[in-house]
């Protein structure tokens, strides 16, 4: 491994020369997350104009050599628990394992082997006697969450404190179009998300920036307000809303209109939100 540290800016996929297993600082986790990245062909369904990920291309992960991501994830874990990664690759306010996340280089979910990885998880986190306050958490647009296996999935995740983080950047279908490149339904928004919730502890993940210097309208706020309130009025509430800007740069055309907000902007559209009752954590 280079004896590069690691940052809140800097989410290099290789900075552990391992194919599957990268490790990070979250800013929103707090600590060291260990990401595992599924889609090493850099494939997504989506292409959020905000994504970081170099060399994006449409489309799902290849195959996955569980063979080889649980040896890595095993090796690294052992690392981090017993070797000396921590203290020489991570600043000293991050020196926590906070997570083991699916992430990456495009949806995770878009694996075959989805429900085997957790399993595998799972088994890795036993062995390596991990801590049970670290968590599991799943990183995803929710698009493939109308699927069994992954839903089977997400119910295996909740059973290693585990989360779903599920992207909602805008609440309308065009706003989805605008920020995510995806033709979607809020129906089919809203369906998917009600079955994460009931499969898994759910948290909405919000990238709330500038565009062409504009910030997000007031209708943009309203219809994300409109939408969560309708879900919290049949009954579905998840755990709380993530809210953050940006950090580091786009790789996508759209870079260059791009900026981050205000940390006030941030907490004013925050507490438009809290008004609903829902615990909002904010990262400008």
């Amino acid at each position: 491994m280079t004896e590069k540290k690691l940052s809140v800016i800097d989410h290099d996929r290789d900075s552990a020369a391992l194919r599957y297993v990268y490790p990070v600082v979250s800013r929103r986790a707090g600590g060291v997350s260990v990401g595992i990245n599924l889609n090493t062909n850099n494939a997504c369904n989506w292409r959020c104009i905000y994504c970081q990920v170099p060399g994006l291309v449409r489309g799902a992960a290849p195959a996955v050599d569980l063979a080889v991501l649980e040896n890595e994830l095993r090796g690294f874990l052992n690392e981090l628990l017993f070797g000396d990664f921590i203290h020489s690759r991570v600043p000293e306010e991050a020196r926590r394992i906070n997570d083991i996340a699916l992430s990456g280089n495009g949806e995770p979910t878009s694996s075959a082997e989805f429900t085997q990885v957790i399993a595998l998880i799972g088994r890795v986190r036993r062995e390596t006697a991990l801590p049970e306050t670290v968590k599991t958490v799943l990183i995803t647009n929710g698009s493939l969450l109308y699927r069994s296996e992954v839903q089977q999935g997400l119910r295996d995740i909740a059973k290693l404190n585990g989360e779903v983080w599920f992207k909602l950047d805008r609440a309308s279908e065009a706003g989805m179009q605008r920020i995510n490149d995806t033709h979607t339904s809020m129906n089919k928004v809203r369906d998917n998300l009600i079955a994460a919730i009931a499969c898994c502890p759910t948290w909405l993940q919000t990238c709330w920036f500038a565009l062409d210097g504009e910030p997000p309208s007031r209708q943009d706020e309203d219809d994300y307000l409109d939408f969560v309130e309708a879900l919290l009025r049949a009954g579905h509430k998840p755990q709380g809303v993530l809210l953050y800007s940006l950090a580091r740069p786009s790789l996508q055309p759209e870079a260059p209109r791009l900026s981050a907000l205000p940390a006030q902007h941030l907490q004013t559209f925050a507490e438009r939100i809290g008004k609903l009752g829902l615990t909002v954590k904010v990262t400008p």
